[in-house]
């Protein structure tokens, strides 16, 4: 099951979730950054740093909202993190308005924990681990069994106080209670809904903001609410787990006799991984390590609009109202006899090829770098090391164009390339019309070096109007002839504006022998116009003389013959 989702549309290949996971857990794939379910720890890094906000938390809210509507028993369990985080006069303003949303009862997660707190102690007291890592956290749970898996046996076998509280209320309300868990925290809707070993008991997982924002839309507002007892017994010290050393303080405050383990927190992504690799080697032993994958615990969770909260404040807030007084009630804990709030824990390390030397070099190769200078380790594409990120190719979690530097390369040779190859004329200026780029074929008709020309002005090397007009219209001019007559060249223009650059480029086709040519067949054709008309004037001579000639022996003719008759005719009458 998905936690977070993902919008191709809008997955612009910028490698920036790549970059913040620590962990790797996401693959590129045609360009698109997606996350390994598998392989993520759900702390929520690739949501905040999305710029496009491809990446989205999936939510339960819908479902919430349908058990309502529908008349479920529901029930909320309501994170200790909310005294932080939300904003009221006094708690119980937080208790009203969630019943004002149809809530059957709202009951504190740190009911849950003061079992967790309890489940510590045993194993404190017992003292059978060498190390204990808390497991409160299914971030920190998940970092250790996938990418650390020879700590799981540092793992606190216990649930996390979620899923304790969980079972607390479905033993008492029965299993037809909906059960919903509010906090700051993605992770722990993997816990509730895809963890085969803890699904079944939390129904769906909301988030402090999206329970803000349908406030918002009821209307309620929670300082305007009137003040409502926590439907559950007074957790005590057990509030304090949601800040740092929160874990610790429960448990020292619950103590019961001294025991041989030392004692301190570890928060943080950087932090978290930095003291697991110390204990793969191991440097650390005989402690009881409360750890949590957000700076300054839960109340920094991901879901946690973080630059309106101080960690600091918070923290020195709610140790100041919250004694550090343990749960001794004996009939508390008489509640949950039948309940096992034991979790095992295990290795789930992917099993992935690694490529041979060989193969890396030859991944390394099909991008250019083929000496230990060429990689630059640059990190651009999110990973450390080039030799690393050709792992993640080989592995099938990376492609070879993420690596940025190459990309520019080529893209700037293939330009050169172009530049210099074209036949063309290609001038590229800049809004006060300074040429920016020159072609080999430009360097070739103008007889200026490139470097040269990079240094001049249009205006001095050509008649710039036409740019001059692109630059302001932002029309371009295609297929204008411009003839350069002091260099005997001849050219078809086309002028367009580039917006992104607010340039001008130019790119001119050397016509010069087709208009010579042009020329020549036009020279042709009028010499044979001209040998056309005097053959038609000749031959219109010659006509007209032959009509002349035949006018002239036609009236002799005429006359000879008229006389002739005239004789016959005219002979006897003489007579």
């Amino acid at each position: 099951m998905n936690v977070i989702g993902f919008k191709e549309a809008k997955c612009k290949n910028c490698y920036k979730c790549v970059r913040i996971c620590n962990v790797k857990a996401i693959t590129v794939k045609n360009e698109q950054a997606q996350i390994m379910n598998d392989k993520c720890i759900l702390c929520g890094g690739c949501l905040e740093a999305c710029p496009q906000n491809a990446k989205t938390f999936i939510s339960d809210l819908d479902k919430v909202k349908g058990y309502l509507r529908d008349g479920h028993k529901t029930v909320i369990s309501i994170a200790p993190s909310y005294l932080g985080i939300l904003k009221f006069k006094t708690p119980g303003q937080v208790i009203t308005a969630l019943l004002k949303l149809g809530f059957y009862e709202v009951k504190e997660t740190a009911e849950g924990a003061a079992f967790v707190t309890d489940e510590y102690d045993k194993l404190l007291t017992a003292g059978k681990m060498e190390n204990i890592i808390t497991t409160c956290c299914p971030s920190v749970n998940d970092l250790i069994e996938i990418y650390y898996p020879s700590l799981t046996k540092y793992m606190a076998p216990v649930v996390s106080p979620m899923i304790a509280h969980g079972q607390l209320i479905r033993k008492e309300l029965g299993d037809d209670v909906k059960i919903v868990f509010l906090g700051p925290c993605i992770a722990k809707k993997r816990e509730a809904e895809s963890d085969p070993r803890t699904s079944g008991i939390i129904d769906a997982v909301l988030n402090f903001a999206e329970v803000e924002q349908w406030l918002l839309d009821e209307n309620i507002n929670i300082l305007e609410q009137d003040d409502t007892m926590p439907q559950n017994q007074d957790p005590k010290v057990n509030r304090l787990y949601p800040i740092s050393s929160g874990v610790l303080s429960s448990v020292v405050a619950t103590r019961k006799c001294s025991d041989n383990y030392r004692k301190f927190y570890v928060h943080g992504m950087e932090n978290c991984i930095e003291l697991f690799k110390s204990m793969e080697k191991n440097e650390v032993s005989g402690c009881f390590i409360e750890a949590d994958l957000c700076n300054g615990g839960c109340i920094k969770g991901p879901m946690v609009e973080r630059d309106s909260i101080s960690r600091f404040k918070v923290k020195l807030d709610m140790e100041e109202t919250i004694p550090k007084e343990p749960l001794e009630d004996p009939f508390f804990f008489e509640r949950a006899q039948d309940i096992s709030f034991h979790k095992a824990f295990f290795d789930r390390s992917p099993k992935e090829p690694l490529p041979t030397l060989s193969q890396i070099n030859h991944i390394l190769r099909k991008i250019g770098k083929t000496k230990p200078e060429d990689e630059l380790n640059c990190g651009a594409c999110g990973y450390s090391s080039c030799r690393e990120k050709a792992i993640a190719v080989y592995q099938g979690k990376a492609e070879l164009t993420m690596c940025i530097p190459y990309m520019h390369e080529k893209a700037q040779s293939m330009a050169n390339v172009v530049l210099e190859t074209t036949p063309n004329i290609i001038i590229l200026v800049d809004s006060d019309m300074k040429i920016v780029e020159f072609s080999g074929a430009a360097e070739i008709y103008f007889h200026i070096p490139r470097l040269k020309a990079k240094e001049m002005y249009l205006y001095e090397l050509i008649d710039h109007s036409d740019f001059e007009e692109v630059l302001i219209t932002h029309k371009a001019i295609m297929g204008k002839k411009v003839e350069y007559t002091d260099r005997g060249l001849v050219t078809l223009q086309n002028i367009v504006y580039v917006h992104e650059q607010n340039a001008v480029l130019g790119i001119f086709q050397d016509i010069t022998k087709e208009e010579e040519q042009n020329k020549q067949a036009y020279k042709i054709k009028v010499d044979t116009i001209e040998m056309a008309q005097k053959v038609i004037d000749k031959q219109m001579l010659v006509a007209q003389q032959i009509a002349g000639l035949l006018g002239e022996t036609t009236a002799e003719t005429k006359v000879t013959l008229t006389k002739l008759r005239d004789t016959i005719l005219y002979d006897g009458d003489e007579t």
